[in-house]
């Protein structure tokens, strides 16, 4: 874990948000219906956030192990520009990502919970760990959000980074002033 100095000073340089579904974006519980699909529960607070952080001109990418029609939907229906499913190697979706926007790893946040999600938060400027992360995902990570998996973590994190690059403010004159 890194001073609040240095946290802010890796929030700065941040232009892509690179999110871990399960665990992450929801609480990492999954309802598997009788017909043989599944559900999951997402954070209103989360996606506003998403959407906060897209007007402000930083993109975001979901990278996930698993494959949902869910996961898509709200995807599409928040932004986000890239969403990489059924990535068995996160790093080459991750890789895949930076090229196309042209990015180095200081300028992504990534946030995990679980193991597989080592190697990105070993290569993110900004490595985001959710509360309820695992020991050992904590370890890697510059930053431990007060805030679960599913339960406003990522809207704790956009909102640390765009706080970090003076952005906050003017997201926020969109709703006080009105």
């Amino acid at each position: 874990m890194q001073s609040g100095d240095e946290i802010n000073e890796r929030a700065q340089r941040i232009r892509m948000l690179i999110l871990d579904c399960d665990g992450v974006l929801t609480d990492g519980r999954i309802i598997m219906l009788p017909t043989g699909d599944e559900t999951k529960v997402f954070d209103v607070k989360d996606g506003h956030a998403i959407v906060m952080l897209h007007r402000a001109g930083i993109k975001s990418g979901i990278i996930s192990g698993r494959q949902s029609a869910i996961v898509r939907a709200r995807a599409k229906e928040l932004g986000i520009a890239h969403v990489h499913e059924m990535a068995w190697v996160k790093t080459e979706a991750y890789e895949k990502i930076l090229a196309e926007e042209d990015l180095t790893d200081e300028a992504v946040c990534y946030i995990g919970d679980d193991v597989v999600d080592i190697p990105l938060l070993r290569r993110a400027g900004l490595a985001v760990a959710v509360a309820d992360a695992v020991a050992e995902v904590k370890q890697f990570a510059h930053l431990v959000t007060m805030r679960a998996g599913g339960r406003g973590a990522v809207r704790e994190v956009i909102e640390l980074i765009m706080k970090a690059q003076g952005k906050w403010e003017e997201a926020m004159a969109r709703y006080i002033k009105g």
